[in-house]
């Protein structure tokens, strides 16, 4: 336990200006200590940890962290610069910088090391003399624990919040329960996606705080380090809940009938004072969230839970709009595909067939197809209230799904389409939100989320859809539609590229999202605007993961041996649209991949717009090349797009490679080497 970390892992003079290569150069401590096997494939996980969510803390600190199948035993490494490093914290930059490996297997014993070091992240004399620290050696033992903390006379104060914010915390907090006269009680959930820092570091935070209030705060930790659940009893007296978290609470159903206060992981580190004084204020109004009965919550597109405390209004829309593409996905595949394979059977005049209820011929390939069509025309009939109602769920939880889809099924009904929808599930959230904060008779609140609040906000919502924007939308989408119709030349060229950089630039985050939604919304009423649409973002989006599966064939030094195996995989997620597959590459080396890919994307949205290619089928890739309009040129326009994207990245990433050279850094020779000659 004590090899954890050692004085070869601390540089107390940390040169590195930016925090990837802070990273880079305690890496590869860990790499000559022995402790890392592939440099390059773990600052790879490294990045990926970084890019769902920014590792730096308040009060100076960088920790980041992973777990990766290139670490051989778990290790920190603690670095200290003079002049700061930007690790994404709202306070400025760090100087004392964690960098965390763990093992894809960790066992619990090491991980309860590294989550008690970020407990004690929190005490202000430990960073202190860590900040003071002169030997590397006396340095590490401190860390590990082998040397008491030097007393600095500070006063204590509540971690991650000023010593008056907590003071007037205290003042504010420092309350009884009205019934019985106890003290205040909160339950809190923390859980951040890798479970080895935020988590525990948000759970001393909270702890600390709640001591300076005066309020008793339980932690449930669902981290790395195992997940011991809170005793139903502890729960049943609570007076309030607080979840800090980045991934999905579990087993939500425990906590329900508790006010609740929502946020992400770094907001229990950097606040608690404040969460815990949000607390007993929605305890005070009532405030009873419907939570649901498993722990399938909301979606979480920017990797964060579901509380709409936690982010600024941008990262909240997003968040909710993603809620309803993610749900809307599995009809558009499944509804798409099988509409897509009637045509293949019967041609595209098999959608004025006879409904099949009332004439279906066993033998005959024109009834199968019609009802493929069918099948998959109901389906799609659900795209709209599907997005509106999850949406609204996004947004409210349960009680929002029933005027979300009412909402929805309002926005075909006056002919507001997939715009409609988009409107239709925010007024639903919004409204169920509003209701939520008006304060209610406790003997009420039992049928608030199953009657009142479904009952009052479909009424609402339907009024404001039929009466009040419901035309105006209507009209906006026949606007775009003929819009659509009338693209030709140059216009239609820069439609594509506009589509094609959306496709490219997140790979499946939320911008890709939202281009594939524009272009699904056009086949629910096709039209030849709207198939051209369809085809260029479909063929936009595979040339990602197929420029760099041809990048990692045609010169595989420029990539470790991890990449280079995604590579191959990255054939066959290329060809059948599935975008994602490109995403290790970007997360490894964004400046140089996330632009080639966008200007590969682009080439090929612009390519395929100009050919005049179509598509109704709204997924397969290659697979459905022949429901293609024009598929030669629509391959030769996806071929097009991957070789630029793939001669851009060579090119970006061979110039890299030059650069550092001449400099003789061990990081310009090919990854089996650096990690060799490093051991």
């Amino acid at each position: 336990m004590s090899e954890l970390i050692t004085a070869e892992l601390v540089d107390l003079d940390l040169s590195a200006a930016t925090k990837d290569a802070a990273a880079r150069s305690l890496a590869e401590r860990m790499v000559a200590a022995h402790r890392v096997t592939d440099l390059d494939g773990f600052l790879a996980d490294v990045a990926a940890r970084e890019a769902q969510m920014p590792t730096g803390l308040d009060g100076g600190i960088g920790i980041p962290h992973c777990r990766s199948e290139h670490v051989s035993a778990p290790t920190l490494a603690f670095g200290r610069s003079a002049r700061g490093i930007d690790f994404g914290a709202a306070d400025g930059p760090a100087d004392l910088i964690f960098l965390i490996a763990a093992p894809a297997g960790a066992d619990d014993d090491h991980l309860t090391i590294l989550s008690g070091l970020a407990r004690r992240l929190m005490e202000p004399e430990f960073t202190a003399a860590l900040r003071a620290g002169d030997d590397p050696g006396a340095v590490a033992a401190l860390i590990r624990g082998e040397e008491p903390v030097p007393e600095t006379g500070a006063a204590p104060e509540a971690a991650g919040a000023p010593e008056d914010e907590a003071a007037g915390a205290g003042a504010r907090d420092r309350a009884v329960s009205p019934d019985d006269g106890a003290p205040f009680r909160i339950v809190a959930v923390t859980s951040c996606p890798t479970g080895i820092a935020h988590t525990y570091m948000a759970a001393e935070s909270l702890t600390a705080a709640g001591r300076a209030a005066g309020v008793e705060v339980t932690v449930e930790t669902q981290g790395s380090a195992g997940f011991s659940k809170l005793d139903p009893a502890v729960i049943a007296a609570a007076d309030a809940v607080v979840w800090a978290h980045d991934v999905e609470v579990r087993e939500k159903a425990r906590f329900r009938g508790k006010p609740l206060v929502d946020v992400g992981v770094k907001a229990g580190i950097n606040r608690p004072a404040e969460l815990i004084a949000e607390a007993r204020r929605k305890a005070e109004r009532g405030e009873i969230p419907a939570v649901p009965e498993g722990g399938d919550g909301p979606e979480a597109g920017d990797g964060g839970g579901s509380g709409a405390d936690r982010a600024h209004f941008g990262v909240r829309l997003r968040t909710y709009l993603m809620s309803g593409v993610s749900y809307m996905v599995p009809f558009v595949a499944a509804g798409g595909l099988l509409i897509a394979l009637s045509f293949a059977i019967g041609g595209y005049e098999i959608v004025d067939a006879k409904s099949v209820a009332d004439h279906f011929v066993w033998g005959q390939a024109d009834s199968w197809a019609a009802l493929l069509n069918q099948i998959g025309s109901a389906a799609f009939a659900f795209l709209v209230p599907v997005l509106a109602g999850y949406i609204a769920y996004g947004m409210a939880d349960r009680p929002a799904l029933v005027p979300g889809f009412v909402g929805g099924a309002i926005a075909l009904t006056v002919e507001a389409g997939f715009l409609g929808g988009l409107v239709a599930g925010l007024l639903a959230g919004a409204v169920v939100m509003a209701i939520q904060r008006v304060p209610v008779h406790p003997t009420l609140r039992g049928i608030m989320p199953v009657l009142v609040i479904p009952l009052i906000a479909s009424a609402v919502v339907g009024f404001l859809m039929f009466i009040v924007v419901g035309k105006p939308i209507a009209a906006l989408q026949g606007a775009l539609t003929d819009w659509l119709n009338g693209l030709s030349g140059s216009n239609a060229v820069i439609l594509g590229v506009v589509l094609g950089l959306m496709m490219c630039f997140d790979m499946g985050g939320p911008l890709n999202k939202v281009a594939y939604a524009f272009a699904v919304g056009g086949l629910a009423d096709p039209t030849d605007g709207s198939l051209k649409v369809m085809a260029a973002v479909m063929a936009a989006g595979m040339v990602p993961p197929l420029a760099l599966a041809l990048a990692t064939t045609v010169r595989k030094k420029l990539f470790t041996k991890t990449e280079r195996e995604n590579g191959r995989a990255a054939w066959v997620l290329g060809a059948s649209f599935i975008t994602e597959g490109a995403i290790p590459f970007a997360a490894a080396d964004p400046l140089r991949v996330i632009p080639s890919v966008m200007a590969g994307g682009a080439a090929t949205g612009a390519l395929s717009m100009a050919f005049g290619c179509t598509l109704r089928a709204p997924h397969g890739g290659i697979f459905v090349v022949p429901l293609i309009g024009e598929p030669f040129l629509y391959l030769l326009a996806i071929a097009a797009g991957t070789l630029v994207a793939t001669a851009l990245v060579v090119l970006l990433k061979g110039a890299r490679r030059t650069t550092e050279v001449p400099a003789g850094d061990a990081a310009a020779t090919a990854p089996e080497e650096r990690v060799g000659a490093a051991a």
